[in-house]
């Protein structure tokens, strides 16, 4: 286990700590704690310390002056910190210093537990440990707008953040815009960087579905809107003949209009597959919108339908479609074309219905429903295909035991395991933050990936030295292990003996 050590002047946190995280579980334990800073730094010079979670504002020495020192001891200590709001002016100075956090109190628990796991992580695989300061900011960026744009970060802590890593807030609107690629994704994180770091307008980063996303300050909505256009055309045009996707969101004032404006640009990514010939899909443009402006969408009760498609009940959400169906034949002045645009609606709302709750996509079946729909003469065939969509998608949740995206890296893991494997690969590799990817690994497997991947290589390494004759160091590195000492150790942890010691016993 990784050793943790503890820093706060207030005893109720340090007793919170204690208790409110199940530190065996994460693969830590504590083997300290102290009052002050100096106190910190005196039992740190003493102890072996992998870990410190420590405070900001503490008497005598402080916490950056802790860390300062803390690392002339141990050079590969990772930190997390803990601080209030007034305290926030030190987090750049903290950055510098190369933190792993920094957390606001009161301590959100599942943050904290994320971010432990998160270290973990790092101080488990060796060769990542050399990435974590150059992906530190981006990574509190990425964090830091993805929980803006989904309404989950509370104002005055959004905006202290977003002063420090140079998001412009100043102007009075910002938009949205999505680009979606076949790429890797860091490597088109990178790309797009690199071209826009001159706009200072403009803010890149990535959220948690894989999603590079950019935030577009403006101060005049029609000219700002025209000039996003125009180097979003730089921008694809950069790509050449990769297949990126643009989709643009409305225009939302600022502050509360962005949120919108994220979601309107993730939903007009999916009528990329009614208009495949579009290179850059704007919303407020949408052809539909456009030929068919009495076309009125509200008259579905999408929010109905989600909590049947939750709940699974196919049967009353059959009976709801088909209600809906009659009751829009019935409005004055529908017409075919109407009719068929609904239907393309709704199918988008059950793609990111199941989006939503498995976190990946089926785009097979519901781009062959989107066929159907454009091929259908009839109202009735238009039904039927939205009932065979809805079907399909109740069937998805049914049968859902473990979500797609880990069964993905279990398959890969068995396929690949002598390779060099992270979360930050698989994570580009599927489209889906590293991060987020490792939280979901521990719900569903009950162990870190780092757990399962050590457990995994260690038992193939087994079953080499119980049917070959093979020396250690080369079934070392046939499952994945270019270090002899660390495959040891890890033998050593899952097995009780040494390999050698393993094979004697054969």
């Amino acid at each position: 286990m990784f050793r943790v050590f503890l820093a706060d002047d207030e005893p109720f946190i340090i007793e919170g700590l204690y208790d409110i995280i199940d530190w065996a579980e994460v693969g830590l334990e504590i083997v300290g704690h102290a009052s002050n800073g100096q106190k910190a730094l005196d039992a740190l010079q003493e102890t072996s310390v992998d870990i410190l979670v420590t405070d900001i504002s503490m008497p005598i020495m402080n916490g950056l002056d802790l860390i300062r020192h803390a690392r002339a001891v141990h050079p590969e200590l990772k930190v997390i910190v803990l601080s209030g709001f007034d305290e926030f002016a030190y987090l750049k100075e903290g950055m510098q210093l190369g933190i792993e956090n920094y957390l606001l109190k009161p301590i959100n628990i599942q943050e904290l537990k994320s971010s432990l796991q998160n270290t973990v992580e790092k101080l488990n695989t060796l060769n990542e440990t050399q990435l974590v300061q150059a992906y530190s900011k981006q990574i509190l960026k990425d964090n830091t707008l993805h929980r803006w744009l989904t309404q989950q970060i509370a104002p005055l802590e959004f905006y202290e953040r977003a002063e420090l890593l140079g998001i412009n807030l100043a102007s009075a609107y910002m938009v949205a815009v999505v680009l979606r690629m076949p790429i890797d994704a860091d490597q088109g994180l990178e790309f797009i960087t690199s071209r826009l770091d001159v706009y200072e307008w403009v803010t890149v980063f990535r959220d948690l579905d894989g999603d590079i996303l950019l935030l577009a300050s403006m101060d005049h909505m029609e000219e700002g809107k025209k000039d996003l256009i125009a180097l979003l055309h730089q921008l694809h045009t950069a790509f050449q003949d990769q297949s990126v996707r643009i989709s643009i969101g409305t225009v939302g004032h600022l502050p509360d209009g962005v949120a919108q404006s994220y979601e309107a640009a993730k939903k007009a990514q999916e009528y990329f597959w009614i208009y495949p010939e579009l290179s850059i899909m704007d919303y407020q443009e949408l052809a539909m919108h456009q030929d068919n402006p009495k076309v009125d969408f509200s008259i579905i009760d999408w929010p109905a339908y989600a909590k049947l498609i939750i709940a699974k009940d196919l049967e009353n959400l059959r009976a709801c479609i088909h209600s809906d169906f009659k009751r829009i034949q019935a409005l004055p002045g529908i017409t075919p074309h109407d009719f068929q645009n609904i239907a393309f609606e709704m199918v988008i709302h059950f793609k990111l219905e199941i989006k939503a709750i498995r976190h990946t996509e089926e785009l097979e079946v519901y781009h062959l429903a989107f066929d159907q729909i454009r091929e259908a003469v009839a109202l009735e065939e238009l039904e039927a295909a939205i009932l065979e969509i809805a079907e399909t998608t109740i069937g998805f949740l049914i049968s859902d035991i473990r979500s797609p995206i880990v069964q993905q890296v279990l398959k890969y893991v068995q396929q690949s395991y002598a390779e060099e494997l992270s979360l930050k690969m698989l994570g580009a590799h599927y489209h889906i933050h590293p991060v987020y990817l490792g939280q979901l690994f521990q719900k569903e497997i009950n162990e870190t990936f780092t757990e399962y991947m050590n457990r995994f290589r260690v038992e193939k390494a087994k079953e080499l030295l119980k049917t070959t004759h093979a020396k250690v160091h080369q079934i070392a590195k046939e499952v994945g292990y270019s270090e002899l000492g660390y495959f040891y150790k890890q033998f050593k942890k899952y097995v009780g003996i040494s390999p050698t010691d393993y094979r004697g016993l054969l």
